[in-house]
């Protein structure tokens, strides 16, 4: 359960960070919507002036017809390569750029494991180089109205057809170029959907967020595998 848990939140990162990493580099992709290109060449363009980012979020999973399966709320913040990922009610990730420590709140236990940026797993550090280029065909789709904004939806599909999902869906909002919306299509049947409730890009985020304080979870269990 943990690492589906992790694996979901690291697919949110890499679907609200998409930034010069996916849109950046992508000379070979001509088949994908020049239209779409702009869109998103906006998005990182505006990602890109962001000194620390504070975001809340909602987390809803569906099933293939549309149940909602559950919902939460949640938290992000990011700082170079330093991010913290917080459920209400579930689990804490932090990443000081050198250690992950993965709190689950049901158990009272911590993992900590080695940061390491050349291992082949999605962070956020990967996202602000090349991990993505090349790796999604994407179109414009119709616009669309939620929540009284005005939003450009983009299609993107990865071109490898091992990965675990087949579609991801971005709703981007016009007035303020970033994303609203990201909705991740499932191979499963199971649709994992992020809506993003508030964003500041300059947030006055300290170091100390992105390391677990073990002080403040009394009787916590500690699994080391550094």
């Amino acid at each position: 359960m943990r690492k589906e848990f992790v694996q979901i939140n690291t697919l949110f990162i890499a679907c609200f960070l998409f930034s010069s990493a996916v849109f950046g580099q992508n000379k070979a992709m001509g088949q994908s919507d020049p239209n779409a290109k702009k869109v998103l060449d906006q998005l990182s363009a505006n990602f890109k002036k962001y000194k620390a980012v504070k975001a809340s979020f909602v987390f809803k999973n569906e099933d293939a017809k549309g149940k909602v399966l559950g919902t939460k709320k949640g938290n992000l913040y990011m700082k170079g390569a330093k991010y913290r990922i917080t459920l209400v009610g579930g689990q804490d990730i932090f990443c000081d750029g050198i250690n992950i420590w993965t709190y689950d709140n049901a158990t009272n236990e911590v993992t900590i494991s080695k940061f390491d940026p050349a291992q082949n797993t999605i962070t956020p550090q990967k996202l602000f180089t090349n991990f993505y280029d090349k790796d999604f065909l994407y179109k414009l789709n119709a616009d669309k109205t939620e929540a009284g904004k005005q939003l450009h939806e983009v299609e993107l599909t990865p071109y490898d057809k091992s990965k675990s999902f087949f579609k991801v869906y971005l709703l981007i909002d016009k007035a303020t170029k970033t994303i609203y919306n990201t909705k991740i299509m499932e191979k499963s049947g199971v649709h994992y959907i992020y809506t993003v409730s508030a964003l500041n890009g300059n947030a006055q985020v300290t170091d100390d967020v992105f390391v677990f304080d073990q002080k403040k979870y009394p009787g916590v269990e500690l699994v080391d595998l550094r």
